[in-house]
């Protein structure tokens, strides 16, 4: 384990990258970090920056022809993103004019920024913690609003503020124990002169509050998989449409429309869905259509939820026995599909998952949507919710291991030596969400998977 340093990290190499995405744009931008950002501006611009303030300048390369003009703005160490000197050039955003500007940057000493570099920097040098890092890139990869908000909210350090209250009561309890540990020949109990269990109950449900409010952030994060099955013209299209308030998918009376995965990314309230409209079930002889059947069951297996559509006007049993097709440890919603076409109207049950709908009209789409959401255990409001990631989440359920052998230890055989150290691995565990505490080969991973360029 390696334990974040409070001392800033001293570079001697420059980086840079192009900030903004590929292709062509009206601007582009080019961030350059580290000891020589000052120097460069001044060779390429041909004048001194002034911090913090825009300047209209042609950059020019090493024989003084100009490449391009734009914005020119400097930022002074340490009141800068990464904590070093930051110089960023705004010019236009064609691919070329960007790639030469890059490459009299490199000529002048710099050297192209690994991805999430500038932001490992500004972690390293204590301008935001690891969980705030990770925001930035939750921020940018989010796809709906709810996500972007959550996303937003741990950048702003309301997860990291939680986490570090229940860190510093964990702090607060191993010096009461450690204490009394330190004074035996006082002869007090323990157990009965302290407030050591109670405090230890009420650590644990913030922990289990904190770990919920965590696993909406990570539903926000990731979204969830969903597979649509059901045999031939049931109107798993049909659904899907529907669901995405457009026409993805084919839909037509004849059965076996479908012979592909068809794969859709759409919000549901806010929450990220990954929908998967599969091949209808069934044994056929057609070489492509049992192949499209071949990727629906291969479909189920990663998925996260299971909507087996069922055609209300046929034969019900033959058509549920495909919910043997899906694995056993998933969810599986019914959906009681063509209520235009009877008499019934629509029905939900939330113990059995069951739900009768029209895909056609949209009659009884928004109970489905509140019935796949309580499935996975999707929030009604995404108000306060923070992004989280499945490290963080794994992190806290350590954490709660830890209280409660420690509280166990503690009740059963008044052993404050264990608690003591139990709440010390509590404590580490929180610390590795925020970066107090790391595994040595966890923050390379974590900033590998960030773009160039932030």
């Amino acid at each position: 384990m390696m334990s974040a340093t409070s001392t800033p990290m001293i570079t001697t190499d420059t980086i840079c990258a192009i900030a903004t995405p590929p292709g062509a744009g009206g601007v582009g931008v080019i961030r350059v970090s580290g000891p020589l950002s000052t120097d460069i501006a001044k060779q390429m611009l041909g004048v001194s920056l002034q911090p913090r303030r825009a300047h209209f300048a042609r950059f020019k390369d090493r024989q003084g022809q100009t490449i391009d003009s734009g914005i020119a703005l400097l930022f002074a160490a340490p009141a800068s993103f990464t904590g070093e000197d930051v110089l960023e050039l705004q010019g236009h955003g064609g691919p070329q004019i960007l790639q030469m500007l890059m490459a009299n940057i490199l000529a002048l000493g710099a050297r192209q920024a690994r991805p999430g570099e500038f932001s490992e920097r500004a972690y390293l040098n204590n301008k935001l913690d690891l969980v705030q890092a990770e925001a930035i890139a939750d921020l940018i990869e989010s796809g709906t609003e709810a996500s972007a908000r959550a996303a937003q909210r741990s950048l702003a350090g309301v997860f990291s503020e939680a986490v570090n209250k229940l860190q510093q009561e964990l702090i607060d309890l191993r010096v009461f124990v450690e204490a009394a540990m330190d004074f035996p020949d006082e002869e007090i109990d323990f157990l009965a002169n302290s407030d050591v269990l109670k405090n230890l109950a009420s650590v644990n449900d913030r922990l289990k509050t904190l770990l919920a409010q965590a696993h909406q952030g990570q539903l926000l994060r990731d979204g969830i998989n969903i597979a649509i099955v059901g045999a031939p013209n049931a109107g798993k299209s049909s659904l899907l449409n529907a669901l995405a308030g457009r026409d993805s998918a084919i839909v037509t009376d004849t059965p076996g429309t479908t012979r592909d995965v068809l794969r859709e990314h759409i919000s549901l309230d806010g929450l990220p869905v990954h929908v998967a409209d599969t091949a209808g079930i069934r044994e056929s002889a057609d070489q492509v259509e049992a192949e499209g059947v071949r990727r629906a069951r291969a479909t189920l297996a990663t998925a996260d939820l299971v909507l087996l559509v069922v055609d209300s006007k046929q034969e019900r049993e033959p058509q549920l026995a495909l919910k043997n097709e899906a694995p056993k440890n998933i969810p599986c919603i019914e959906i009681y599909n063509k209520i235009d076409l009877t008499s019934n109207k629509s029905k939900v049950d939330e113990a059995l998952l069951t739900i009768s709908v029209s895909a056609k009209t949209g009659q009884g789409l928004d109970k489905l949507i509140n019935l796949i959401k309580s499935t996975v255990g999707a929030c009604v409001s995404y108000e306060g919710v923070f992004s989280a990631r499945a490290r963080h989440l794994d992190a806290l359920k350590r954490t709660q291991h830890h209280i409660r052998a420690g509280y166990q230890q503690l009740e059963k055989y008044n052993a404050p030596e264990t608690l003591a150290e139990e709440l010390r691995f509590a404590q580490k565990c929180l610390g590795e969400i925020t970066g107090e505490y790391l595994p040595d080969d966890l923050l390379g991973a974590i900033f590998s998977s960030f773009c160039v360029g932030k």
